[in-house]
């Protein structure tokens, strides 16, 4: 194994071996565990998330709320090894993920982040191929395997009919959506992604989110993702993790998290809770300064039960 970074662990204490995907396929559906313990993330000394015990739900959707500056972006980061802890450890099965070669790290988890960068002139179908990349070896090139599986991320998000134009031709919203292929073209078990609905119109915010539930559903992939949009996020969510001030103060089913207490608390918000019409997932309604009368919508909506 390379020399670990950015710390090693104390040999009194060290975890087993990181057992890996060696030699899986890809498509192989293996389930590896994510989790953190005493976890404190920051930067230039100045800590963000602090003391946080963490254990991502194998196969699940898990979904990251927030108010600004509350640290879901700083706790995916971590998770996903961009930054180097503070304190404590991230734990990609029982090893910690510091010690394991990124490549190999890079087969196993995908992230996507909120602002991703690609080489000038780049097409999209160079750049969703660029995916496959932790899966080739030094002398095994693009295979037909890794052809499919490009072509089927562009096909997935609708983004095939771009494959030839260079990414900086396309919309913020196409743009989006020929990231989050190549974030599918990586077929990893677990896919951390920070806002993956950014610059899209509410049907491709639908079309996407849909997407990664399909991925969730038939091949078991572990999805951890930040949205802003609460009714989203309840809609989609297996978990809820809402954060204020770099810790978690409530986490679980939507059901149980998502409530007035808990988004009055992570966001300085008076609303009411009542279930979505649709799904029957908790719907946030704000009430506002202007709006303040709870009486009136409950009789709105038929008196509907508050969460």
């Amino acid at each position: 194994m390379t020399q670990p970074e950015p710390h090693a662990p104390d040999p009194q204490t060290a975890v087993p071996a990181f057992a890996g995907p060696a030699a899986a396929e890809p498509g192989d559906r293996t389930h590896h565990e994510l989790r953190t313990v005493a976890l404190g993330l920051g930067y230039d000394g100045v800590p963000i998330v602090t003391d946080l015990d963490l254990e991502i739900a194998v196969g699940r959707i898990t979904v990251i709320v927030g108010a600004n500056a509350s640290g879901k972006s700083t706790l995916l980061r971590g998770l996903a090894r961009l930054l180097t802890p503070q304190t404590g450890v991230v734990l990609l099965d029982g090893t910690d993920i510091a010690t394991i070669p990124g490549k190999r790290v890079a087969t196993v988890l995908g992230l996507l982040p909120q602002q991703p960068l690609a080489p000038e002139g780049i097409t999209v179908g160079e750049l969703v191929g660029r995916g496959r990349h932790p899966h080739q070896g030094w002398f095994r090139g693009t295979t037909a395997a890794d052809d499919a599986i490009v072509a089927d991320a562009l096909v997935r998000t609708g983004t095939l009919d771009l494959a030839a134009r260079r990414l900086e031709e396309l919309s913020g919203g196409q743009r989006q959506r020929v990231w989050i292929a190549m974030a599918l073209a990586q077929d990893t078990d677990i896919l951390l992604l920070d806002e993956p609905t950014s610059f899209l119109d509410v049907a491709h915010q639908i079309e996407v989110l849909d997407l990664l539930l399909e991925l969730n559903r038939t091949r078991g992939t572990t999805i951890v993702m930040v949205l802003h949009d609460l009714n989203l996020a309840a809609r989609y969510a297996d978990e809820m993790l809402v954060m204020r001030s770099g810790g978690i103060i409530a986490a679980g089913p939507p059901v149980d998290t998502l409530t007035v207490d808990v988004v009055r608390s992570a966001f300085g918000l008076d609303a009411l809770v009542i279930p979505d019409p649709v799904c029957g997932s908790p719907l946030v309604v704000p009430i506002g300064r202007f709006h303040p009368a709870p009486t009136a919508a409950s009789a709105i909506l038929g008196k509907a039960n508050l969460i």
